[in-house]
């Protein structure tokens, strides 16, 4: 087993702030991100409130299952499925959300489009948002609400970002 250690250096002292993971038979240590930067995780956690304003849930936690899906958050998948069951999401549109193009009767049109943009911005480095997606955005949802999704496709971008980077483990969620 190979056990890194995460330090650093505030005024001298040293502080360490891990998390032990096992991943793929290896032992690593990673910080534990709301520790380690309480201001940040308190303000990624108020951008995420605020991005949900107003939104149906059942189209946040599409949205956060195929931003999940695409970056291969395994722990915010686990996370976002189990909250859309909560929510009374059925199992059949869960199954779907991957493959949302070829079973669209599954969603609704707005659903589409969401889940559409959400691609578009998760993946933005291979090609930018289209013209033709994010109107058809534009198209179902109004100025603030389309902010809304936006803003919720940024945090849950960031979400999986940090949950990968700090190698978060798919069914350890300790949220109350």
């Amino acid at each position: 087993m190979v056990m890194t250690t995460n330090t650093m250096s505030t005024t001298g002292a040293t502080q360490t702030t891990a998390v032990r993971h096992t991943i793929n038979n290896h032992s690593q240590t990673r910080l534990d991100f709301a520790k380690a930067a309480p201001k940040a995780f308190r303000a990624l956690i108020g951008f995420d409130a605020a991005a949900r304003q107003g939104l149906d849930p059942a189209l946040v936690e599409l949205i956060q299952i195929r931003a999940s899906h695409l970056n291969h958050c395994a722990y915010c998948l686990h996370m976002h499925t189990n909250d859309a069951r909560k929510a009374g999401e059925s199992e059949d549109r869960l199954h779907m959300v991957a493959v949302w193009r070829e079973a669209r009767h599954f969603f609704t049109e707005k659903e589409c489009a969401a889940l559409a943009l959400t691609e578009a911005v998760t993946l933005v480095a291979d090609g930018g948002v289209p013209d033709d997606v994010y109107a058809q955005a534009a198209a179902h949802f109004g100025d603030e609400e389309l902010a809304q999704v936006l803003a919720l496709i940024f945090t849950i971008n960031t979400w999986n970002r940090i949950a990968l980077s700090t190698a978060k483990v798919a069914g350890t969620d300790q949220r109350k």
